[in-house]
């Protein structure tokens, strides 16, 4: 019962024990205080109490009934919609020759819209680059279990000695009415290092950090490649024997040279194809990097030796399960890719099917 039809079935008790509008008043306002019902509707519903009422709810009321929310014109303004999904709803509204509540109505409640901005992607795919997205996430979801558990992706990424914190990590609680918090736009520091790291389902298998003034180009990879062959011998003796790791790396032009290509086939190395323009299907992307700097974020480092040092400890911070996550959440990826025909899905709440 709500508190309006709770004061009005007091007002009938004490109307009906022969209780004056004003005694009733104030014996209320012991009850309720402030949110006492005003004098004008106390004395209202006393008079129709005395009159004979018995019911304590609004009387119904009258009004036209809507002959706009029909199914033809949910149709139209449908097909009007779809037509220019940019349209206001005065525009629509006076191309049908509907009221504009009518339209708002059917669009919200019969149709279930809303209108949403558009969302920032790394590129505008072509129907080429989809299928490619496709085709890789077909591939790798019929390699399965046997793909996520030999499979070592990697990636590189800059190190800032002050980067930006994200918007969320300024939250505050704040009480109602106290002012929002406040902070100087602030930009990312020129202190920077690149940090390379390779991981696998069961954690980082190795990292360096790239030489102050070295570009990452084919000839310095191959010295990397080389040194992460090395690592997996040490640090992954089974899958190094039998051959069965896989090489994962995004189309980055030194990872996809010539002089690149050719050593990873003299060494037997199985490289994983990843498609163009996707890093909503790099692990790097969207878990490891995004994972470990927003812990760094809004701090500030003095040294490029202080930033490798703290970008290292986050990453051994790092659990197995984390990486297990990671690689669950990877698979599952791959059915949202599919399910959106190679459009980016993030933030799209894609349902896979079964």
């Amino acid at each position: 019962m709500n508190e309006a039809i709770e004061q009005r079935t007091n007002v009938k008790f004490l109307t009906k024990l022969g209780k004056d509008a004003q005694t009733i008043e104030n014996m209320l306002k012991q009850v309720y205080g402030q949110n006492t019902m005003k004098s004008s509707t106390i004395r209202k519903w006393v008079k129709r109490f005395r009159d004979g009422r018995e019911s304590c709810e609004d009387d119904p009321r009258e009004g036209r009934p809507s002959t706009a929310r029909t199914d033809e014109n949910v149709a139209r303004v449908l097909a009007a919609v779809r037509d220019d999904r940019r349209k206001e709803v005065r525009m629509i509204a006076g191309e049908l020759g509907l009221p504009k509540s009518s339209v708002h109505n059917i669009l919200t409640q019969n149709l279930g819209m809303k209108k949403v901005c558009a969302k920032i992607v790394p590129r505008v795919l072509m129907d080429e680059q989809k299928e490619r997205r496709i085709a890789c996430c077909q591939e790798w979801q019929s390699l399965g279990d046997d793909f996520l558990n030999h499979v070592i992706t990697g990636d590189e990424s800059w190190v800032y000695e002050y980067d930006l914190e994200l918007k969320s990590q300024s939250r505050e609680w704040r009480q109602e009415g106290e002012p929002r918090p406040k902070k100087a736009r602030r930009s990312r520091s020129n202190i920077k290092t690149m940090a390379i790291v390779f991981f696998d389902i069961r954690g980082v298998v190795h990292h360096e950090y790239v030489p102050q003034g070295q570009t990452v180009n084919k000839e310095y990879y191959v010295e990397v490649l080389k040194r992460l062959r090395d690592r997996v011998r040490r640090a992954r003796p089974e899958m190094f024997k039998e051959k069965s790791w896989i090489l994962h790396h995004d189309n980055a032009p030194a990872h996809a040279s010539l002089l690149v290509r050719q050593f990873l086939t003299r060494n037997a190395i199985t490289v994983a194809d990843h498609p163009p323009y996707s890093p909503d299907l790099a692990p790097c992307d969207f878990f490891l990097f995004p994972k470990v700097k927003k812990v760094l974020r809004g701090t500030h480092l003095d040294t490029v030796a202080e930033c490798q040092a703290s970008f290292t400890r986050e990453l051994k911070a790092l659990t197995p399960e984390a990486f297990k996550d990671c690689f669950s959440k990877w698979s599952a990826r791959w059915g949202k890719c599919i399910e959106a025909e190679g459009e980016y899905f993030e933030g799209d709440h894609v349902i896979v099917s079964e």
